[in-house]
């Protein structure tokens, strides 16, 4: 795993991995950075949310902006649930697949769950380079399935 692979913006040197991408050290970028480490899986309009107690000037566009960069330089991965908002995480240099719970849309990463990304075999007569295969799972998490046995 890589180190822009952390969840915790704590453990991780933003500003380090931005210059390395060639990347100018921003404070909406380390925000929305950290926002996004504290709280993966979240749609930009909760990273707004979120970086906004720190730069109340920001706006929704500036961070859709910065997503964008962010995950073209493989900063952050961003990621298309069926059905839903794309959602954002720090975890971007691995090939890793989701969980998401039916009931109350919780997403949980799950490991490739088959050899080294992509993870799935292809078609022999594909003409094209796998390089990521997205799998989402779906399901009942525990807290659901306990609170659905207690009624």
């Amino acid at each position: 795993m890589s180190t822009a692979a952390s969840t915790t913006p704590e453990a991780t040197d933003w500003s380090t991995l931005l210059r390395g991408r060639g990347l100018r050290v921003t404070r909406q970028r380390l925000a929305i950075l950290d926002a996004v480490a504290a709280r993966p899986h979240q749609p930009a309009e909760a990273i707004h949310t979120a970086v906004s107690t720190r730069l109340p000037k920001i706006t929704v566009q500036s961070v859709y902006t910065v997503l964008h960069d962010l995950t073209a330089h493989q900063l952050l991965r961003r990621f298309d649930p069926p059905g839903s908002p794309a959602r954002y995480e720090t975890r971007a240099e691995d090939n890793h697949h989701h969980a998401i719970c039916t009931r109350c849309g919780r997403i949980e990463d799950v490991e490739c769950v088959h050899g080294a990304a992509p993870c799935l075999q292809t078609p022999p007569d594909l003409a094209m380079s796998v390089e990521v295969a997205d799998v989402v799972f779906r399901g009942v998490c525990s807290d659901c399935s306990d609170e659905a046995r207690r009624d």
